[in-house]
């Protein structure tokens, strides 16, 4: 999912004005857990989020088919109680437990249907249907508009009992549908209220937590779902989500005894920081990199690409700017088992300078001046500056600067409306497909619209295949197309994750490679 670090986002609700509803007060036992999670949320329906701190907010409030391990992130019981695969792998059969929204009405297999066949219909315009319809039998045509919902491979053969047809093995399904992609949906809310069934009084979610209320700008809070089947298990009496953008500002509240948890790390502070004993920091399933617009006309020339990645020092940018820990990355995916990256176009100055000049540019004549967007927070502004400077000094081209709220820039970025622009993603799931599905040419993600029939056919080839080296044998055949070949993207590092919460105090958060924390179990030690 899109990485976020701290960011604004800017919802379409007076700023004045406070939610509440749900319920009134907290359980009585337990303990309250408030974390920063650096946002504004974008919404709280699953078919509108993309980012990680929206992320967070859902896995309070929903539950899917499966759930998160704490600890590895792998596929747990969520909805399902279990699954079986058929001889060839190809079909997956859901078991599912007796359980019901939180205004008591009963989920079952239909409900998983329904709400699979929304997200996936073209007219839900959902960020990311690419990925059940990468998987799911027929969902790649219902999404594209080419067939019927009768198309997709999903069924239900009785109530507890959902049927899911994939287009090969896919190995990787069921850790993928944790993702929100694969949420279930009350439809039957969405029916009554429309775009307001998320506000406080209306909202009816299955995760263990219910919406308490929504402070614009300023915080969501959360209390236990008493229809959860799982609530024995759940020990918070309520979660608060703060909306606080600059780390800064939350950190000195994490000092303060404000907050339990604090996601993001001021950059001007982390030598301080990394003294810390309450500092958790691990390797993250994670890329920062930035979106080169294959439709600009001095792009498109993958000479230039090249030079403008060609000219960057990645080790000195984590050494000098970042300083976190982060691992500088010529390439895109992160290292898993079995799977290296791609080797990239790596820091060489005067090959860099030679493509310019190939392409028309010596010495960054006549070169124009780009724009490099990326949305508020100090890490990316202090990265922005960097490249701005690097640039300069050994392409001799000029770049400007502009710092977006995150509402506008994901619009910039999603309209294809910019030259070069920031991005980071945190793996849904381990395997390096998660990463390259952003680049087929109708992935809701593809924000730079890099194109190229080679790759998606490459992407089409691994879906179908087994799990095992050959396939991601393949994957890395792709990630070579789109970094070292056509420099469809600037990779810069991988993230490492960065939090603040003291696990002397409280049991049941994991440091883990997705950076993914469940709350079912999360409590105060004795």
């Amino acid at each position: 999912m899109k990485k976020l670090l701290s960011v604004l986002l800017l919802v379409v609700l007076a700023t004045s004005m406070v939610f509440a509803g749900g319920k009134k007060e907290a359980a009585s036992t337990g303990a309250e857990f408030i974390l920063n999670n650096g946002t504004e949320p974008q919404s709280l329906d699953p078919s509108k989020i993309q980012g990680v701190p929206e992320h967070r907010i859902y896995m309070a409030l929903f539950e899917g088919l499966v759930g998160y391990d704490p600890e590895t992130n792998a596929a747990v019981p969520g909805v399902a109680e279990s699954w079986t695969r058929s001889a060839d792998q190809t079909v997956i059969t859901f078991k599912l437990r007796d359980c019901t929204w939180s205004d008591g009405v009963k989920i079952t297999a239909q409900t998983f249907v329904d709400s699979w066949l929304y997200y996936l219909a073209p007219e839900t315009a959902a960020e990311y249907a690419y990925m059940p319809a990468m998987i799911i039998k027929g969902a790649e045509d219902y999404n594209a508009g080419k067939a019927g919902k009768e198309a997709v491979g999903i069924r239900a053969v009785d109530d507890k009992t959902f049927e899911v047809q994939l287009v090969g093995p896919v190995a990787y399904a069921v850790d993928m549908m944790g993702h929100y992609a694969f949420a279930c949906l009350p439809m039957h809310a969405m029916e009554k209220y429309g775009a307001d069934w998320i506000k406080p009084g209306n909202f009816v979610g299955n995760g263990p937590f219910v919406l308490e209320s929504w402070v614009p700008q300023e915080k969501v809070t959360v209390v236990p779902n008493d229809k959860y089947w799982n609530k024995e298990n759940v020990f918070l009496s309520r979660i608060t989500f703060l909306a606080i953008e600059n780390d800064t500002t939350a950190y000195q509240k994490y000092k303060n005894g404000e907050m339990d948890w604090s996601t993001g790390i001021p950059l001007e502070m982390i030598d301080e920081v990394k003294l810390r004993d309450d500092f958790q920091t691990a390797p993250q399933l994670s890329s920062y990199y930035y979106y080169l617009n294959m439709n600009d006309p001095v792009l498109k020339d993958v000479r230039v690409r090249k030079a403008l990645a060609m000219a960057i020092d990645r080790q000195e940018l984590v050494d000098k700017v970042t300083r976190g820990g982060q691992i500088a990355a010529d390439g895109y995916c992160p290292p898993m088992p079995g799977y290296t990256p791609a080797k990239g176009n790596h820091y060489d100055v005067a090959a860099a300078q030679k493509l310019l000049a190939e392409a028309g540019y010596p010495n960054g004549q006549g070169f124009p001046k780009m724009t490099i967007i990326y949305n508020t927070n100090e890490a990316h502004k202090k990265i922005a500056e960097y490249v701005q400077q690097i640039w300069k000094k050994n392409l001799g081209i000029d770049v400007v600067l502009e710092n977006l709220e995150w509402a506008t820039f994901l619009d910039e970025r999603q309209s294809n409306n910019f030259a070069i622009a920031r991005a980071g993603w945190v793996g849904d799931y381990q395997d390096p497909s998660n990463f390259l599905e952003l680049f087929l040419t109708e992935s809701g993600n593809n924000d730079g619209r890099y194109a190229n029939p080679e790759f998606d056919a490459a992407m089409a080839k691994a879906a179908s295949m087994p799990a095992g080296q050959a396939r991601l044998d393949v994957l890395m055949e792709a990630e070579e197309m789109l970094v070292t070949r056509d420099q469809a993207i600037i990779p810069f590092y991988f993230y490492v994750s960065q939090n603040l919460i003291d696990l002397d105090k409280w049991d049941g958060w994991y440091m883990n490679t997705q950076d993914i924390h469940p709350y079912v179990g999360l409590k105060l030690k004795k």
